[in-house]
């Protein structure tokens, strides 16, 4: 079985509409992430007042970081290309200015069930090993993304109620299990269940132009 690697896909608006217009994968995967949720109160308290009332205010969007590990020392496949290539070709997906849009790409993060919408808001990198000369061939970056959604994906999100219908769906490049789930339920971990309703074994490596049938939630 082939290791299913993290992917960030990049999109030039927030619909995320389409196949994508450009993508990376990373050839070392995180050892593990952070998916943080908030929610917000107002807490003034009155001079005087014996305590303080939580008021709700609102739920920020979610946020996932990680560490990811660059290579050029010849201990991974990917270590031939230069540890500069590897890092602007990281960067031009998921950082730099997209003229078309006039700001950074809109991305979706997809590892096994992972499936997040969402922009890129920090980039730290740590270079960590070098050649004799002082030229880096290792590092390490720690990088944290916000969600970032639509106005009416939002507001599903405000008053979510499952679907009722069963859905067919023609998979194409690039399309996963726990992706074709967040886009019909708004949720990626129901893809163990549609797997099973459409027999697969192999859910990592869906071929192109497989017809699927995705169930009404339960």
């Amino acid at each position: 079985m082939s290791l299913n690697k993290l992917k960030l896909i990049a999109y030039k608006n927030n619909k995320y509409s389409g196949k994508g217009q450009s993508s990376c994968t990373v050839e070392i995967n995180p050892a593990s992430y952070s998916h943080s949720h908030q929610v917000n109160y107002n807490n003034t308290t009155s001079e005087g007042a014996p305590g303080t009332p939580l008021k709700f205010k609102g739920i920020p969007p979610e946020t996932v970081s990680f560490e990811i590990y660059f290579d050029a020392s010849g201990a991974i496949a990917d270590s031939k290309t230069p540890l500069k290539v590897q890092i602007d070709r990281f960067k031009k997906v998921c950082f730099d200015y997209n003229g078309d849009i006039h700001e950074p790409n809109y991305l979706i993060i997809s590892w096994g069930s992972l499936v997040f919408k969402c922009k890129l808001t920090s980039l730290d990198i740590n270079y960590t090993l070098f050649k004799p000369n002082g030229s880096p061939i290792r590092a390490k970056a720690s990088v944290k993304f916000e969600e970032a959604s639509d106005v009416n994906t939002i507001a599903k999100e405000a008053n979510k109620k499952s679907p009722d219908l069963t859905h067919k769906v023609v998979t194409r490049e690039g399309d996963t299990l726990p992706l074709i789930c967040y886009d019909i339920y708004g949720d990626s971990s129901y893809y163990l269940e549609v797997a099973k309703y459409n027999n697969i074994a192999n859910f990592r490596n869906l071929i192109p132009g497989t017809t699927l049938y995705v169930p009404p939630i339960k």
